[in-house]
């Protein structure tokens, strides 16, 4: 049996995004046929303790606390960025000059303006980059991509997406501090247009093309919070709730909300597209399934079809369980960690790039200042 080369895995932070790239690491090469064998050499945090305890539990062979030390390391490939929004550039940056591998979780930075420094220097060191968009990787999203690529939906009138949470509705909850960082702008860079629309927004442009102008409203319900650091009142900087209107380069048009206040739900992804041939539509409460409707179906059986995706020639699925079987939230992740690692192994460029990152960012700042101007507002990069 050939022995596959190591590929060293130096992740930054252990969140809850660094427990799912954690797995997504170790179980890839047990499910997909891989080039390389991920191995979780080091983890890195700023509390020495917890940081053992992560290191332990997931199998790293060593940790760190200061992130340059990390990226400094001879035997480290691949940093991997999960640690809060204000550390992905410095991070990122750093580690392409190191001429290392850059995983980086979403947003790719707080602006645009971030993001672009990101991608230069990637593309400058020419090291191998992708973002954390995981959600690309559902089986019965990539399925729909399929379906669109082989043109069966012809001419795409209209696009729409939702991303529903109610966590903070209390206003008793504080604000900053770990675990409530994303209610802190500074950190976060925005509230739910840069956390939540980030995804819906960039698996439209992945689906339906490029964006090109906006226009967009967005709410802070609650002025004030507690900081969880200092026990003092401060303004809140974050927007609640963003919702907006846009123009695709392809003529369709769209409407995408997101917000934190929508009692009920904890994180109702969805997505809807409509052409002139056939529709679909798509929940991540209901993840294996793709909603699917062809006009050109017989008009006596014609109807929404409700498409299980669990069969072998379904995208992915055939590295997993036998034909009925569903998988879960966790294996986006993991389709991920096989998708780059083979990309690498064949010297092939792989998407989401930070390039395709940035994208996303230039469409989440447009939002931003039209909520601001109240008006219409052009997408850079178009």
């Amino acid at each position: 049996m050939t022995q596959k080369k190591q590929l060293n895995v130096g992740l930054v932070g252990y969140g809850f995004m660094g427990r799912t790239h954690s797995n997504a690491f170790l179980q890839a090469g047990r499910f997909f046929d891989l080039p390389y064998r991920p191995v979780l050499k080091a983890v890195c945090a700023r509390n020495p303790e917890r940081v053992a305890s992560f290191a332990e539990n997931w199998g790293y062979e060593s940790i760190e606390t200061d992130w340059q030390a990390l990226v400094a390391r001879k035997d480290i490939d691949l940093i991997d960025i999960a640690s809060p929004n204000n550390t992905h550039a410095e991070i990122a940056i750093a580690a392409a000059k190191a001429g290392k591998m850059v995983m980086c979780e979403k947003p790719l930075g707080r602006t645009a303006d971030e993001a672009l420094a990101m991608v230069e220097a990637v593309e400058a060191a020419g090291v191998p980059n992708m973002v954390w968009y995981n959600y690309r990787r559902v089986p019965a999203v990539m399925m729909l991509k399929d379906l669109l690529d082989e043109d069966r939906f012809g001419r795409i009138f209209h696009y729409r997406s939702q991303f529903l949470q109610d966590w903070t509705i209390s206003q008793d909850l504080p604000q900053g501090g770990e675990g409530l960082w994303r209610l802190d702008a500074s950190v976060s860079g925005s509230g739910v247009t840069g956390d939540l629309l980030a995804h819906n927004i960039d698996m439209a442009l992945w689906l339906n093309g490029p964006i090109v102008e906006v226009s967009a409203m967005t709410q802070t319900f609650i002025k004030e919070r507690k900081h969880s650091l200092t026990g003092e009142m401060h303004p809140v900087t974050i927007d609640d709730a963003s919702a907006f209107m846009c123009r695709f380069q392809n003529g369709s048009l769209a409407l995408f909300e997101a917000t934190r206040y929508a009692r009920g739900h904890k994180a109702l992804f969805t997505l809807e597209i409509n052409g002139e041939k056939a529709s679909a539509s798509w929940d991540l409460h209901d993840l294996h399934r793709l909603e699917y409707f062809d006009h050109r179906d017989e008009s006596r059986l014609r109807g929404w079809k409700d498409i299980h995706i669990t069969d072998g020639d379904h995208p992915y699925m055939k590295n997993w369980w036998v034909p009925g079987l569903q998988i879960g939230y966790e294996h986006t992740f993991i389709h991920q960690v096989a998708d780059f690692m083979q990309a690498v192994g064949d010297d092939k460029p792989i998407a989401p790039s930070f390039r395709d990152g940035l994208a996303t960012e230039y469409v989440t700042d447009a939002v931003l200042k039209s909520a601001t101007t109240k008006q219409w507002e052009k997408v850079l990069g178009n």
